[in-house]
């Protein structure tokens, strides 16, 4: 499968959003293509729902492109967050093509098996209709946001810093850590644990604008 474009950050998605709705027809159409080219990922990875439904990934990909055409093309602010809203669309729109296909050699039943899962387990239309809406786009920041944020933890705090930020928001074990009993765990005043938590987070946010 080809490569798709990295998503746009929130601020880049924002500003050619306001760009397709308020800027001139040149300005509209430039934005246009921008969000449909760095959103191909996320239909990418919805249409990996589906490839076990006797339909070839491309037609997929390619159908799915027409809902983010078409969620690009009627999405506003109030209807949340562009990805959540592509993501109904291009499933409808892969929907629409299983059901005209099911249509073509008689009535649908959503019952009625349509393929199987990679675990060889059947699946049918109720169970990608009710398949819950995740939002890919998010998921796939949060993760290169993560990994960068481990990398700066080693490269820009001190050591005693690194410990009370890892005790503090619980990085190794899961637990999280009140400051007090980090002060009491070393010997430092409660105080003194919050000066250098604050002075930590400053450091990792400012390189991780800088990047």
């Amino acid at each position: 499968m080809k490569t798709f474009q990295k998503p746009l950050s929130a601020a880049e998605e924002a500003h050619y959003i306001q760009a397709l709705q308020e800027g001139n027809s040149d300005e509209a159409a430039a934005a246009k293509e921008i969000l449909i080219e760095r959103n191909l990922r996320l239909v990418a990875h919805i249409a990996k729902k589906y490839q076990n439904v006797d339909e070839d990934m491309e037609d997929l990909i390619s159908i799915g492109t027409i809902g983010l055409i078409k969620a690009i093309s009627s999405f506003d602010a109030g209807k949340g967050k562009l990805s959540t809203y592509a993501s109904r669309c291009i499933d409808n729109e892969l929907l629409m093509l299983l059901r005209s296909k099911k249509k073509s050699r008689g009535e649908v039943s959503l019952f009625e098996p349509i393929g199987t899962d990679k675990e060889g387990n059947e699946i049918n239309l109720l169970d990608i209709m009710e398949h819950e809406q995740v939002d890919i786009t998010e998921q796939m920041a949060l993760y290169e946001n993560t990994k960068k944020l481990a990398k700066l933890l080693g490269e820009v705090l001190t050591d005693r810093e690194r410990e009370i930020i890892c005790l503090r928001y619980g990085l190794l074990t899961g637990k999280e850590v009140t400051q007090r009993e980090i002060g009491e765990l070393l010997n430092i005043s409660r105080s003194y644990v919050s000066r250098i938590e604050k002075k930590a987070l400053n450091k990792l946010r400012e390189k991780f604008e800088e990047r």
